[in-house]
């Protein structure tokens, strides 16, 4: 276990810049439960920083599998400067970006016949949950508009909990996907028609809006179904982003 130099040490901290990132088509993983995740999939990290203990009880599974090209040994404090997380959790791992379409790959012949749409939503807890409640329902394909938070925002990623690999997600220009997708658009609005009422249709697209603003007004027209969630309890304004999702998958797949 080599201890990390404080000249590796400051370099792997730039990363903690999302533009770093960008720029060396990277991302950063944390925790061991996502660790665990990588190193079950049989996923390449390209660099792995740890603490003495989560090294010595995982470091030689990581190193007999190939799993890892460059391993570090680091302090707690060490540790902090790397991490985005309040808590930093034992293992910080930095990976190509192209794993994930290389491991989305093997999932997509698993085909729900449901596409989730996703217009500009801005909340890394949000898309992390949505992609991790996709993988639940074997839904394998996910369209984000350009504006909405990139998969590879580290607090994306740690609440996907390793479904980021199962699930593909790309960016496209949804005025010009949406039209040409082939299938029904049902787009979830407040002066929908009740959710309970509608008969569902496979293969489709569910849209889902901003958190606070919806789906945007170029988009209304390529609807071709509007639907709400009812409001029984007739108390709260909206729901969250993520459990709406939850709710509209688990309505056309259960």
């Amino acid at each position: 276990m080599e201890p990390i130099s404080k000249s590796k040490l400051k370099e792997l901290a730039t990363f903690r810049q999302q533009k770093f990132c960008d720029l060396h088509n990277l991302f950063v993983a944390e925790g061991e439960k996502l660790a665990s995740e990588i190193m079950a999939m049989g996923i390449h990290v390209q660099t792995l920083c740890a603490t003495r203990v989560w090294l010595e009880a995982h470091s030689a599974m990581w190193l007999d599998k190939g799993l890892c090209s460059s391993m570090y040994l680091v302090t707690d404090e060490q540790l902090q400067r790397l991490s985005s997380l309040r808590q930093p959790n034992e293992v910080w791992m930095l990976l190509e970006r192209q794993v994930c379409e290389i491991h989305n790959s093997q999932f997509k012949i698993q085909n729900s016949k449901i596409t989730l749409a996703l217009d500009r939503l801005q909340d890394p807890g949000n898309l992390g949950t949505i992609i991790r409640t996709a993988d639940w329902f074997g839904v394998r394909h996910i369209v984000c508009s350009p504006d909405t938070v990139s998969r590879f925002n580290p607090k994306v990623v740690q609440s996907t909990m390793g479904s980021l690999f199962r699930v593909s997600v790309e960016c496209r220009d949804l005025a010009e996907w949406l039209p040409s997708c082939g299938m029904p658009v049902y787009g979830a609005v407040l002066d929908g028609d009740d959710l309970r009422s509608v008969v569902t249709a496979t293969p489709a697209v569910i849209l889902v809006g901003n958190e606070s603003r919806g789906i945007s007004s170029s988009l209304q027209p390529f609807l071709t179904h509007r639907v709400t969630i009812p409001n029984i309890g007739d108390t709260c304004e909206s729901l969250n982003a993520a459990v709406a999702t939850s709710i509209l998958l688990s309505h056309w797949i259960l």
